[in-house]
């Protein structure tokens, strides 16, 4: 127990309500610089951004270092959103598993439908110089996510789950590829339509797995 003359270790109040107030700044202007994006377009300028969301340049860098971490920064806000805009889509599915893969294909077309400059800033911007891949820790979370819905059909059906991890990259790859041709040639079909066709080729392969444990040393060899 402390004496009275021993000090005590209390945690400074002011310090940590400016630590709550430098963050809640450094989101607002993260959100300031999102709406730039959207009307300036994918590549805009520091200068430009700051402008427009109503600062000075080095009130930007104050917050974010330099231009990279104010890019990373706003990517990584883009990418989490992506993710968030999915997994609700999918968890609201109650139905067959088809239903689940085009909600998946749907809520990622919408979404880049919706804010198709914040999405062509996140994937091709060139002056993001980041510590881990933005984009890649968002392809990392939805494939977790549909490598569990495949996981477990497959352990359904006695098969082995192995096979469900690389499936679901090869799933997102195969949606944001399509995606963004779609938004670079100005949407030539419906988003409807697309997420029907897209959904239409996996689900063909998602039902030739009962046919695959059929094979000798298909996958059902190693399950046990």
């Amino acid at each position: 127990m402390a004496s009275v003359d021993e000090p005590v270790n209390r945690p400074d109040g002011r310090s940590a309500r400016w630590a709550n107030h430098r963050e809640q700044r450094r989101e607002e202007l993260i959100s300031a610089v999102i709406e730039a994006i959207r009307e300036l377009g994918p590549e805009p300028g520091v200068d430009a951004v700051a402008a427009h969301a109503g600062v000075s340049k080095p009130v930007l860098y104050r917050y974010f270092t330099d231009k990279p971490g104010l890019w990373e920064a706003v990517a990584r806000r883009a990418a989490s959103d992506v993710v968030a805009a999915i997994v609700p889509a999918v968890a609201a599915v109650v139905g067959e598993d088809r239903e689940v893969v085009l909600a998946v294909v749907d809520a990622y077309l919408a979404y880049i439908e919706n804010d198709p400059q914040l999405y062509r800033f996140v994937v091709h911007q060139r002056g993001i110089a980041r510590e881990r891949d933005v984009v890649a820790d968002a392809i990392d979370s939805v494939a977790s996510a549909l490598a569990r819905l495949f996981g477990d059909r497959l352990r359904a059906m006695g098969l082995d789950s192995g096979p469900a991890l690389p499936w679901a990259y090869g799933v997102v790859g195969y949606v944001q590829t399509v995606g963004d041709w779609w938004l670079r040639h100005q949407q030539p079909i419906s988003r409807e339509a697309l997420a029907e066709y897209l959904t239409t080729l996996l689900w063909g392969g998602i039902t030739g797995i009962r046919a695959a444990a059929d094979i000798p040393g298909g996958l059902a060899a190693t399950y046990e």
